[in-house]
């Protein structure tokens, strides 16, 4: 499994986004996408993890590699959204 902390990722835009991107270069990849933990991990997929992070970067983000227990007890942080709804009831 690979995960990565992406502190810009704040909105479920943001998220679809990144996830659409990983499965641009690996549709077997089963992305996860927790926004209030700044994480995205992904498992069962064929692709390296310099595509995938190349895949994320490419969208627009900044991931950084972390061990995948780290992704999962990072601490939750409150965040601005990147559509100007400070992630209260984004929608985008």
């Amino acid at each position: 499994m690979l995960a990565y902390r992406v502190e810009d990722m704040t909105c479920g835009h943001c998220a679809t986004a990144i996830t659409k991107a990983v499965l641009a270069v690996d549709a077997q990849a089963r992305v996860t996408v927790d926004l209030a933990r700044h994480s995205v991990t992904v498992a069962g997929g064929s692709t390296g993890a310099q595509a995938v992070q190349d895949a994320i970067t490419g969208a627009g983000y900044a991931p950084v590699p972390v061990a995948p227990a780290a992704a999962e007890a990072a601490p939750r942080q409150a965040g601005g959204c990147c559509c100007g709804s400070a992630g209260a009831g984004c929608k985008a």
